[in-house]
């Protein structure tokens, strides 16, 4: 019974750390008086509709580019059997290691009006002023969006084309009907889901990001909030703002929630559908060069170009890289990403096990509130931490609590893993899904319950997803900019952060040296996905 108590207390505690941000950014419409009423009437009047519609245009350009991209290639590696098909299963999921804000640095280093394709182009044909549109734009933010995001898309679309469309289209294509009408009647219909699913996750992204908008200037919500925040010194718009943020995101994820029930549905039907794998249909001829384009032009895009860009200020000069500042930045991203990492897996542990022995309503209520973390963004998570801090200041102005959370990293780890436990919490359950309960009940009739059955049965079975776990949330923090730009203590910059003021600063050729060590961090995970897809694929 004490042990039980003492689960259930680490349960109340996890429930608690997570939900502190979001009830402290609800809880800001609490203090409604003459002045909030006037800051919301001046924000409804000058910025809000800015802010909205710049959003909302953003995000629908977002949706077109990565649904259209993602399937189009996910039908193409599907469907199809042509050369070099191997090669573009996994290529095409290398913009996963791509933080958005670094293919934004990259073009607009590459691209901008002094950028050596603008400065080569006026030197040998003569012109003046500019050659090509202003990359820090609306439509160059949907750009580095659309080729950072679309393998969302990609990936679900291919898992859920591969489970059952080419036995229909098999099926399809032997009663008579052309190659269009299958593709329009029989693989689009049934990837539908995985697409909106995939779609959901690219907007959730885009809602969250602060680096990209931050750095091409858009008034998207994420950079209002910080501009509410740090400019304007206003915590209450900042809050304001965050709410309707936060009811964007869980009307997306909800969306994404029941698309994902849907695909499920359709998974375990075509299980039964077919237990022979239909060959893919070959290619010659122009098909197989458009394939080759649909597959190549994303991966150059929103992998190879970004990674070219900006090696070429590293190869030009090696003196102006910042090489004694890179080794504290990478040792604070690292400790950074091994506590979090470590505190994540210990709470999505306790978290699993719990429902798995004992799955009552609050502890299902613990789970789902953990998993929901990863789709709050970033800019909402340090509102909802940073005005609770404000309101004991005012409470108390004697107390510590404002130096713990911004002059340590406790604040900052603690920002983590409200956003990031969920993607821990998720690895772990899916390596419980693998355990059989057959093998608790052996367990328990051999005398061996409570936290020693984790210890002796579930924790050996469980060391792969437990370190698969650990490794996501390191790169996850590795990457992660809105709350560490916040958060930070002093003088402990990483890796992300240093790359953003090195990229506002127009220093983008010292910004490639830690650029390229977070993509050479996000390629880790990238590689272990392809792995874990291989033996799916149909050949």
């Amino acid at each position: 019974m004490p042990l039980r108590w003492l689960q259930r207390f680490f349960l109340l505690l996890i429930l608690v750390m997570l939900c502190v941000p979001v009830l402290a950014v609800m809880g800001s419409w609490l203090q409604w008086d003459v002045v909030t009423a006037d800051i919301l009437q001046q924000m409804g009047s000058t910025v809000l509709p800015d802010y909205a519609w710049t959003t909302l245009r953003l995000c629908l350009m977002v949706a077109l580019g990565t649904v259209v991209i993602g399937s189009a290639s996910a039908a193409a590696v599907t469907l199809f059997e042509f050369p070099g098909r191997r090669v573009a299963e996994w290529a095409l999921l290398l913009p996963l290691a791509m933080p958005a804000y670094v293919v934004a640095y990259a073009y607009t280093d590459f691209l901008q009006f002094s950028g050596p394709l603008q400065t080569g182009l006026r030197a040998v044909f003569g012109l003046e002023g500019r050659v090509f549109p202003e990359v820090r734009s609306l439509g160059g933010a949907a750009w580095v969006f659309t080729f950072s995001l679309y393998p969302y898309v990609y990936l679900l679309a291919r898992t859920a084309l591969g489970e059952r469309a080419t036995h229909l289209m098999e099926a399809a294509r032997l009663l008579g009907a052309p190659m269009s009408r299958r593709i329009r009647e029989v693989a689009l219909p049934l990837a539908r889901p995985a697409i909106a699913a995939g779609a959901a996750l690219a907007l959730m992204e885009t809602l969250a990001d602060f680096g990209v908008s931050s750095y091409f200037g858009i008034q998207t919500f994420s950079a209002g909030i910080y501009k509410a925040w740090l400019a304007m010194d206003n915590r209450i718009a900042a809050a304001q703002l965050a709410t309707v943020l936060l009811v964007v995101v869980m009307v997306l994820l909800n969306l994404e929630h029941r698309a994902q029930k849907r695909m499920r549905f359709s998974s375990v039907r075509g299980a039964r559908a077919s237990a022979v794998e239909a060959q893919a249909a070959p290619l010659a001829g122009i098909r197989l060069a458009a394939v080759w384009v649909v597959c190549t032009v994303p991966v150059l895009l929103g992998f190879v170009l970004p990674v070219i860009f900006m090696l070429r200020p590293l190869a030009a000069d090696w003196s102006v890289l910042p090489w004694t500042g890179f080794v504290a930045w990478s040792y604070n991203s690292v400790r950074l990403g091994l506590a979090t990492a470590l505190v994540a897996v210990a709470m999505a542990l306790l978290l699993a096990f719990s429902a798995r022995r004992e799955a009552g309503r609050f502890t299902r209520a613990v789970v789902q509130l953990a998993g929901l973390g990863y789709a709050i963004p970033g800019a909402v998570i340090v509102v909802g931490l940073l005005l609770p801090v404000g309101w004991l200041q005012a409470v108390a102005p004697d107390t510590r609590v404002g130096y713990v959370m911004t002059a340590t990293a406790f604040g900052l780890v603690w920002a983590y893993l409200v956003r990031f436990c969920a993607v821990a919490l998720q690895s772990v359950q899916s390596g419980y899904a693998r355990i059989p309960a057959s093998f608790d009940d052996s367990a328990r009739m051999l005398g061996t319950a409570g936290f020693g059955l984790m210890r002796r049965v579930h924790w050996p079975l469980l060391r792969r997803s437990t370190a698969a776990a650990a490794l996501l949330v390191f790169v996850d923090v590795m990457k992660e900019l809105p709350a560490t730009l916040v958060l930070r203590p002093f003088n402990s910059d990483t890796l992300a952060v240093v790359a953003y003021q090195l990229a506002r600063d127009e220093r983008l050729g010292e910004a490639a040296l830690p650029s390229l060590a977070l993509v050479l961090v996000g390629l880790i995970p990238v590689i272990l996905l392809s792995r874990t897809l291989r033996p799916g694929t149909r050949r």
